[in-house]
């Protein structure tokens, strides 16, 4: 979708509008790893990138907590539909916030054509902590990015890739294009859950990088590390409700009933009812918890509009990262209960492959575990009892060789 309708055409209506065809085919395509390209293009072409732009930007202008109701309908339909776009929502939020004006220039239509930018940051294998094996370098005023990228969700679908490495012996990202020979992808994910978030390996071979869109990290929204976390809430929240509508569809048409039930059928049976009350409780606690990050993540938003490293700013930034983490631990434990009680009310024939009801808890736990929530409860518990701020630079690697210092 080009941006001359972005004055006529709600992108958020038009997004929603895909929800139901989203949910038809998420079965099929989880059983058989079959990659979403066709419907992660037609969310993209829909205006999803508008969602957020502001209005005079030909955007829809919607906040924080509005944007996270969206994503939330379109996780219950297909959960690996946002976590696909998780790098391109970040992506949008800081061009959004960037307060270079040629940068915005040159980025916004891009996104408003419905160009979709991908993650490539996680390398794998023995790499210390902190380290890159991507490199920028620049020869003749040509810039190149050469490395090898694993967990690359998004970018396979995406137009643009987020690449982390080092330049001249500093942490920095650029944008990369995928549309060139430098660089191939493979979607060799193997987990047993998001089957087809297509968050595999990225090979850059000299790959072509405009300077102009390789920079620190630094320069980015301050809030980019709960933003993330955020996304995954989001999913969290989707599969809550995807659960909750499962059940209680299964239950209402289910006709067959056990000999010692209460009640001749499921849905009377008070039993039954008290597991799909928990489970309803459950969906309604995780939307609950992501639109309370998103408060935070908004107010982070306009505080940082406001003034950048302000004291309000710094605040705003701190409470995003505490709440993200706390409704992480809970939800981590919440959804896959929610996704596992689903069982108790219905019978062994609710374990069909081709029902796939399983796809909830192994999608759940896959989401949980993409940032351990044991280091997020002690993170927050260090914050209260000791005043420590928590991290806002996750990393994953291999233990420092460096000896600790001596006191």
């Amino acid at each position: 979708m080009t941006s001359d309708l972005s004055s006529t055409v709600s992108a958020e209506a038009s997004v929603l509008a895909l929800a139901k065809d989203l949910a038809a085919g998420a079965v099929a395509r989880d059983g058989g790893r079959e990659l979403p390209r066709e419907q992660v293009r037609a969310v993209a072409d829909a205006g999803f990138s508008r969602l957020r732009i502001p209005k005079e930007w030909g955007g829809d202008g919607l906040t924080i907590p509005e944007w996270g109701d969206v994503l939330i309908e379109l996780a219950a339909a297909d959960s690996n539909i946002p976590q696909i776009f998780r790098g391109h929502i970040a992506f949008v939020e800081d061009v959004v916030h960037r307060p270079d004006e040629d940068y915005r220039k040159r980025w916004l239509p891009r996104l408003l054509d419905g160009q979709m930018v991908g993650n490539a940051w996680s390398e794998a294998g023995p790499i210390a902590m902190g380290q890159k094996n991507t490199l920028f370098a620049l020869r003749d005023g040509e810039m190149t990015v050469s490395g090898k990228k694993h967990y690359t969700t998004g970018s396979i679908f995406a137009d643009w890739a987020d690449v982390s490495g080092i330049y001249e012996d500093r942490s920095v990202a650029g944008f990369v294009s995928m549309r060139q020979s430098g660089v191939t992808v493979h979607d060799d994910w193997d987990g047993f859950g998001q089957r087809t978030t297509g968050t595999g390996t990225l090979f850059f071979e000299e790959a072509s990088v405009d300077p102009r869109d390789v920079a620190s990290f630094d320069e980015r929204i301050r809030y980019q590390t709960p933003l993330y976390q955020w996304i995954l809430l989001v999913v969290q929240a989707g599969i809550a409700v995807a659960v909750e509508r499962d059940i209680v569809a299964a239950v209402q048409n289910r006709q067959r009933n056990y000999s010692h039930s209460s009640a001749l059928l499921a849905k009377d049976d008070p039993n039954i009812q008290s597991v799909v009350g928990e489970i309803s409780s459950i969906a309604y606690t995780a939307r609950s918890l992501a639109r309370g990050v998103a408060e935070t993540l908004q107010r982070a938003s306009e505080t940082g509009l406001a003034g950048r490293d302000s004291e309000e700013d710094r605040e705003a930034n701190l409470v995003a990262e505490i709440r993200s983490e706390q409704a992480q631990v809970m939800l981590s434990e919440l959804v896959p209960r929610s996704a596992t009680l689903l069982f108790d009310a219905l019978g062994a024939s609710a374990t069909s492959t081709g029902r796939a009801l399983d796809r909830h808890w192994r999608n759940s736990r896959t989401v949980a575990s993409h940032n351990p929530s044991i280091f997020k409860q002690r993170a927050v518990g260090d914050w209260l009892l000791n005043g420590t701020p928590p991290p806002v630079d996750w990393q994953v690697g291999a233990p420092s060789t460096k000896k600790p210092a001596s006191d």
